[in-house]
């Protein structure tokens, strides 16, 4: 006579790890044969059964540390980076780096006319005859006097200028809620970029004073290698920092204008010269629509910036003056136009560039490229 089993005095042959729910779901799913087989095998092998009570211990002493619940990772998809996350913020830096360091270093012959026509207006008349009286006294290598300060000055601001500024636009724009991020956007760029600016100028201000010495005193030092110990031997550490007044009157117009206006001009252009929107057209189209926006935002960024340009140079080439002696010596006409002309052309073409190889460097990585048309506010919400 078949003897019935119940279900408890069953449960109580098995090790609970053979009926824990995940052990359940399977053995449901392979109707019960993983069980059966066990039993069978452990009536057979009393050695089977030593082991598998010793393998129960262990189970159930790992899973009272377990977490209760029990879920799946996605995998992650290959090459993708979450937005706003570590590995965002660390693109963004590595963008600014790449944007900002090799642009300005590519135009060093022109920051330096534009420097020398600056300090010695008189000498330096105009972008050609500063070009032939550099070419004469210091030969075609001369032309790149300063490019190591320059490119280590600005890669570091570049790294904190952008990586800071995609920070602080999210920052703000958490604080606002997505109602008044879509209202006063503007205002969000602006806040972003003059936080980030400031940051990045205290990184800039020392290489940028022995830039500008280097630069503009002939016979001062070779570059930065001599240049830095000399200038501190001369002014102390803290003098390369006297121009850190300036330069942010320099530098914090001019990121929020270039910031605040490229993300305006970039929505404008695709709201009314794109036939498609942004996430339709090619990546070609959009790096184009970067160069173009960042060129226009350049020319802005110079004539708003140019004023405190001259006073970083003036300061920079001369021991113990003040904004004073600049504004005397130079006047309020010649603060704001000398050197303007060139400074145009040559932030205009580095804007466009910077936003250009910022936004390919986003577009490698796998992000989208900066800015374009503002979601409604109620999609914005969901």
């Amino acid at each position: 006579m078949a003897m019935a089993i119940s279900e408890q005095d069953t449960r109580s042959l098995i090790p609970s790890f053979l009926y824990s729910p995940s052990s359940s779901s399977l053995s449901h799913l392979r109707g019960g044969s993983f069980v059966s087989e066990t039993l069978l095998n452990r009536n057979r092998n009393p050695l089977l059964n030593l082991n598998s009570t010793r393998s129960s211990a262990e189970n159930v002493s790992a899973n009272a540390n377990a977490p209760k619940t029990f879920v799946v990772p996605a995998p992650s998809e290959p090459g993708k980076i979450a937005m706003y996350s570590p590995a965002f913020y660390a693109a963004c830096t590595m963008g600014g780096i790449l944007s900002c360091g090799f642009t300005h270093t590519g135009v060093t012959p022109l920051d330096l006319v534009k420097c020398n026509m600056q300090i010695d207006p008189v000498k330096y008349k105009s972008i050609s005859t500063g070009f032939g009286i550099l070419l004469k006294e210091q030969g075609a290598k001369g032309l790149f006097k300063g490019w190591v300060p320059t490119l280590l000055g600005y890669s570091a601001q570049g790294a904190c200028k952008f990586g800071f500024y995609e920070f602080f636009k999210k920052y703000y724009s958490d604080i606002a809620g997505p109602e008044y991020t879509a209202k006063y956007k503007t205002l969000i760029y602006l806040a972003g970029s003059a936080s980030a600016e400031f940051i990045a100028d205290i990184a800039l201000c020392p290489f940028e004073a022995v830039k500008v010495r280097v630069q503009t005193q002939p016979g001062f030092a070779r570059g930065l290698s001599d240049g830095l110990p000399k200038f501190v031997r001369s002014e102390g550490v803290l003098g390369l920092y006297k121009g850190i007044g300036p330069l942010w009157g320099r530098q914090i117009p001019y990121t929020m204008m270039k910031f605040a206006s490229f993300e305006t001009i970039v929505e404008l252009i695709y709201k009314n010269a794109v036939p498609l929107p942004k996430d339709q057209c090619s990546k070609p189209l959009q790096l184009g629509v970067s160069f173009a926006a960042g060129y226009i935002a350049g020319v802005f960024c110079a004539i708003v910036s140019h004023p405190a340009d001259n006073l970083v140079s003036f300061l920079n080439n001369a021991k113990g003056a003040t904004v004073g002696d600049a504004v005397k010596k130079m006047g309020v006409v010649g603060l704001c136009t000398r050197g303007l002309p060139l400074r145009i052309v040559m932030i205009g073409t580095l804007t466009g560039a910077q936003w250009g190889i910022y936004d390919a460097f986003k577009v490698f990585v796998g992000l989208p490229t900066t800015g374009g048309v503002t979601p409604p506010v109620a999609e914005l919400k969901d």
